[in-house]
């Protein structure tokens, strides 16, 4: 493996082994830990323990943790035991469990690269975009505005529309908020406000 093993991962396209349920997307376990273990045979992962259970009991909920050690460099994830619409469950089933710790676990691939895009509302790695669509579809330049300031992706442009349709907002309000005519207009930056805030209105939808 190269030593910037993280360059790598990150590269690998995953979309064709992501996974709809409802308006949610996940990346099939079984996929991310083929990948990872072809990247490194001796890569490991560990469902972390909390009083002899694979699950810790909070007052806000239940949650699990899955660590990832590849090229001994090791990351965690913490996941959150949620429902189908991504609702904490109050009273999880040994099955709820057991899918959190699976999410939990191609997360802390993700830390390690692979599929990390899918997390930040990227649809394709750096490497694929100028590919996509047989080359139909014009992404939008990446360039300097405001100084040193960029604009955004045409990624990250898709995916706020898809969240503004999946949460029934209002574009214009939007636009209006951010003070631009177009999300064109927006900078990578507060591209990145914007879909992190339309993600928490999905969540609490």
């Amino acid at each position: 493996m190269d030593t910037n093993y993280f360059t790598r991962l990150s590269q690998i396209n995953v979309n064709e082994h992501v996974e709809k349920k409802g308006q949610f997307s996940y990346l099939s376990w079984p996929y991310a830990v083929a990948q990872l273990r072809l990247a490194d045979p001796a890569a490991s992962w560990e469902v972390r323990r909390f009083d002899g259970l694979p699950y810790l009991k909070t007052e806000a909920g239940y949650f699990v943790e899955v660590a990832v050690t590849v090229q001994g460099l090791t990351l965690s994830q913490i996941h959150p035991v949620l429902d189908g619409k991504n609702r904490p469950i109050g009273e999880p089933t040994a099955f709820d469990i057991n899918t959190s710790i699976q999410r939990c676990l191609v997360k802390a691939i993700a830390l390690h690269g692979l599929g990390l895009y899918i997390y930040a509302g990227e649809d394709l790695p750096e490497g694929d975009k100028a590919a996509e669509d047989n080359g139909k579809t014009a992404l939008a330049p990446i360039t300097p505005i405001h100084g040193s300031e960029a604009r955004a992706s045409a990624a990250q442009l898709r995916y706020i529309e898809r969240l503004i349709g999946e949460t029934g907002g209002d574009i214009n309000k939007v636009l209006d908020y951010f003070s631009v005519r177009s999300l064109g207009e927006l900078t990578s930056r507060v591209a990145s406000r914007c879909i992190k805030s339309l993600e928490r209105n999905r969540s609490a939808a």
